[in-house]
């Protein structure tokens, strides 16, 4: 039963080019297949047993599941390409960190928690890779947008929920900067 799932889950999962989740890989099979979400979840698990320890895994985000490379490999693998790999600068990341953190959150409580301003090319750069999007207006003067992380977060960043994000009591934070785990107001 799952060995004659196995192959065809496999090739679905390299063949895609996003994640798949378990409802879009049941989508694929009709009524006569005998495929359920209970049976592919079942072989997926399998899936996972038998990649585990070599170069490549099959991995849960929070779009679904893909294939990638073992993390332990990446350095190798990396050198295929010739172009270096997109870096992004500390106050980038510090106010994406602030977003996943305290979201949903507007640009001046980004600001507030910085102690200076975030540039608008930072905001737009993470809303083209869909990192962040807008999730509304928060009921004060002047309406601010409210922005909060995405699924293309937690793909990128290997995630399956926010849930998953290291403690802020485990991550090394400048002594200027400090993300307080409580909301601001």
């Amino acid at each position: 039963m799952i060995a004659e799932l196995a192959p065809v889950l496999e090739a679905l999962l390299l063949a895609a080019d996003k994640p798949l989740s378990v409802e879009r890989l049941c989508q694929i099979f009709d009524e006569h297949d005998g495929v359920d979400n209970k049976r592919i979840r079942k072989t997926l698990r399998h899936l996972q047993e038998i990649f585990s320890g070599r170069g490549f895994q099959l991995v849960e985000v929070a779009s679904g599941f893909r294939f990638q490379v073992h993390q332990d490999y990446a350095f190798w693998v990396a050198r295929l390409w010739q172009e270096k790999p997109q870096k992004y600068s500390r106050a980038l990341l510090e106010t994406l960190s602030i977003i996943a953190y305290q979201q949903p959150i507007t640009r001046g409580e980004i600001e507030a928690i910085r102690g200076v301003g975030v540039s608008s090319s930072i905001i737009h750069t993470m809303l083209d890779r869909c990192w962040i999007k807008g999730v509304g207006h928060k009921e004060m003067p002047g309406r601010p947008e409210l922005f909060a992380t995405t699924k293309e977060f937690l793909d990128h960043f290997n995630l399956k929920q926010l849930s998953d994000l290291p403690p802020l009591d485990d991550l090394p934070l400048r002594n200027d900067v400090a993300v307080a785990p409580a909301k601001l107001k």
